[in-house]
């Protein structure tokens, strides 16, 4: 199948400035803001192939964003694995663009499309439809931030500029997700790749069908919130939030992905992206399994920034939480 056509920004203005004269200054503003060094090392981070950043509008997490972005290591990259979850239709394993392109702002991404086909050709993925891709935020939301990053680390070489392969990924369960971990671990492994993960945290409030509550920080005892809840302060609910995305941080950190699996079973945690996660650390298990002593910093998810859109202090009130982190592969 030939990829044909150029998928448009469709969030720009909206989720996003549109106008990359006013964009630019305020993403150089968003990345200037994180420090130029983490743990004395310096950024972006040796080898960090991997990362896991929000797909908000920027107005919420652009700066929480800038810190995955910044710590991003592209300088061997001549492809990115877009990684995200589907919001605009049920979808059921994995899912390959049909476009050739994808439009930011500053100017097109190309779409890799021989990688695109070599995945096709394994018969385990399907084709987005053209409507929910272009509606996709969740990809789209990386878009201009790649752009910014890739101009900044290839700057008199565009045509050096890395391609794209963008994927969908859907409701699969803990062994498809490491099935199709299993089948991009040699992606992963390629240092020609780095791959892009694009989740949010904790959705809570009515909106969202989740007001879980750990009363006395008890995460063993988790209750849900209704509108004639009393405000609740021991904790605040925004600190009870951020005990249980803690939760699921530390075991995304952990490097095993059945403790991701297990962690999200018993709080429900509304990760958005945690099947992208899933897979991701799945693939780095694969690649971890020869791990030596030496190795001991890669092929885990290391968090540098965690960020919600608001406190929540009443059962009424709702936030998105945003978190940023990095692996070295």
């Amino acid at each position: 199948m030939q990829l044909s056509g150029i998928r448009l920004a469709g969030k720009a203005d909206s989720w996003y400035e549109g106008d990359p004269d006013v964009l630019s200054p305020q993403l150089d503003r968003f990345l200037g803001d994180v420090p130029a060094s983490l743990n004395d090392a310096s950024l972006p981070i040796s080898g960090a192939k991997v990362i896991i950043a929000p797909h908000a509008g920027y107005s919420y997490s652009g700066p929480c964003a800038a810190w995955a972005y910044k710590c991003l290591d592209l300088s061997k990259a001549k492809r990115i694995f877009l990684l995200g979850p589907s919001h605009t239709y049920y979808l059921r394993g994995c899912a390959l663009t049909k476009f050739a392109q994808y439009a930011t702002p500053f100017g097109n991404l190309t779409v890799d499309e021989s990688i695109v086909q070599k995945l096709r050709d394994t018969g385990k993925f399907q084709d987005m439809p053209t409507y929910n891709d272009v509606e996709e935020h969740s990809l789209e939301m990386h878009l201009p931030y790649l752009y910014k990053r890739i101009a900044q680390t290839f700057t008199t070489a565009r045509e050096r500029y890395p391609t794209l392969v963008p994927i969908l990924i859907g409701d699969n369960n803990g062994s498809e997700e490491k099935a199709f971990g299993a089948l991009l671990a040699p992606y992963l492994q390629d240092p020609d790749n780095v791959f892009v993960v694009s989740s949010d945290f904790c959705h809570w409030g009515d909106r969202f069908s989740y007001t879980k509550y750990a009363p006395g920080s008890d995460v063993d005892n988790l209750t849900s919130l209704t509108y004639k809840t009393r405000r609740p302060t021991s904790p605040p609910i925004h600190e009870s939030i951020k005990l249980l995305d803690q939760l699921a941080i530390d075991a995304i950190a952990s490097g095993r992905h059945d403790d991701f699996i297990s962690n999200l079973k018993k709080t429900k945690n509304t990760v958005c992206g945690r099947h992208p996660i899933g897979v991701t650390m799945a693939a780095l298990e694969v690649l971890a399994q020869d791990t030596t002593d030496a190795d001991a910093d890669k092929y885990k998810f290391k968090f540098v920034q965690y960020q919600r859109s608001s406190l929540v202090e009443v059962s009424s009130d709702s936030s998105v939480s945003y978190a940023s982190a990095y692996a070295i592969v």
